[in-house]
């Protein structure tokens, strides 16, 4: 009795090996699947991943005395920022002068190096505007203009701005000062400003977070609890705010807020206080958590009410049939399974809060600004767009710290938004 055995591949109907047709369909099915998310895909490539590469880059460069005094960069490039200057080095600098004057830069060229070294913008403006009529000996002429160009603190300035790229915004970001040899140094006590605003940025949005926790956690479990008629317009009730713009809800708060607004009337109306030593609620740090909380609470309640609507309620039947009482029933059954909710909530409302703005901006008043206040300044203001991007850059490094922690600790696989 002989018994065939086929040993060669096997073939699909037109002949194909089957392993290289099954390969081509799945190469197909992959493409087809990546057609269809492309647009997605290069729409957050465009509007998100470009803007944040953009910002950290222009947090390390600024070409701005580069760019229109190629000059005295050249020079300051071997100088080795202790020896004093010597007359090539003014030579140059005047040919700059002369140039950025023309040109109608030396503006910017001043504003750079004010920047480094304050008080040096009129410096520079006064003196380009007399550049044309000096000679030499140019390191004199100089100084007979504004002493102050033989002070080396001016010309260890102009080394800092010379860089293209250099820490000089990010240090000054983290409360410190690049100096022209390289090294950094913390600024005095009395300049030191941006650490202590991150340190009460990641507070007030810590503290947002626990708030919109504790008031939220109720409200969610009443919509998974409640039937369905009663849920439903208690949902209304929570989904209300979106339909109102947040400027409006932030002014809102304000007449609430105000020594003679609503709530400081209900309680001297209650008895909590009186009428001459009413809470101050507004234009303070208070007021900013108050409102900030009301606002982002939503973002807390609605992954909470997710995850709770699909713990079974026999769960918690179970447990008490069982001889828990309802506390011990609660803690632990019920919590441990909303946790994935809380975990996503939380985070959620704390990457929102971090960055928040219009609210601290309207009712934060000085005590209640937050990082992102200082951000907008830089960018609106001042004009100085390569600190604000390095405080931003520090803002979105802290933001995806707290993410890896949240990750190790809890893990984003756990995180559930329903």
């Amino acid at each position: 009795m002989s018994d065939d055995t086929h040993t060669g591949p096997v073939l699909a109907a037109d002949g194909t090996p089957l392993k290289k047709k099954l390969a081509q369909a799945l190469f197909v099915s992959r493409a087809r699947a990546f057609a269809l998310v492309a647009p997605l895909l290069l729409f957050i490539v465009i509007s998100f991943m470009v803007p944040i590469i953009s910002l950290m880059i222009q947090g390390v460069k600024n070409d701005t005395f580069s760019r229109n005094m190629p000059l005295t960069t050249a020079v300051l490039a071997d100088w080795d920022t202790t020896t004093p200057p010597d007359e090539s080095m003014y030579a140059a600098l005047v040919g700059d002068l002369i140039q950025a004057r023309k040109d109608k830069t030396i503006g910017q060229v001043a504003t750079r190096v004010n920047r480094e070294l304050s008080g040096t913008r009129s410096m520079f403006t006064k003196t380009a505007r007399k550049a044309a009529k000096l000679s030499p000996p140019y390191a004199a002429a100089l100084q007979d203009i504004d002493e102050d160009w033989g002070d080396m603190a001016v010309w260890q300035a102009m080394k800092v701005a010379s860089l293209k790229y250099s820490p000089a915004f990010y240090a000054a970001a983290l409360d410190m000062e690049y100096k022209a040899d390289g090294s950094f140094e913390r600024l005095p006590e009395r300049d030191r400003i941006y650490v202590y605003l991150f340190i009460k940025t990641i507070l007030i949005a810590a503290t947002v977070t626990l708030a919109t926790l504790v008031l939220g956690y109720p409200v969610a479990w009443l919509l998974a609890s409640l039937p369905a008629r009663q849920s439903n317009l208690l949902m209304i009730l929570v989904l209300l705010p979106f339909w109102t713009s947040l400027l409006v809800r932030t002014t809102a708060w304000i007449a609430m807020l105000q020594a003679h607004g609503v709530l400081n009337n209900l309680f001297v109306w209650i008895g909590l206080t009186d009428d001459d030593h009413r809470f101050s609620l507004i234009y303070n740090m208070t007021g900013t958590i108050i409102a900030m909380t009301h606002i982002l609470l939503p973002f807390m309640i609605l992954p909470l009410y997710s995850v709770m609507k699909g713990i079974p309620p026999s769960y918690l039947r179970a447990a008490k049939s069982l001889g828990a009482t309802n506390w011990t029933a609660f803690w632990r059954v019920y919590f441990p399974g909303t946790i994935p909710g809380i975990g996503a909530g939380g985070l959620l409302v704390f990457i929102l809060a971090i960055g928040y703005y219009i609210t601290p901006a309207l009712v934060g008043g000085q005590d209640g600004q937050m990082i992102s206040n200082f951000i907008a300044y830089h960018m609106q203001k001042s004009l100085n767009w390569s600190l604000a991007a390095a405080l931003g850059g520090i803002l979105l490094m802290i933001v995806l710290i707290f993410y890896w922690l949240y990750d190790k600790i809890v893990g984003i696989d756990n995180m559930k938004m329903g």
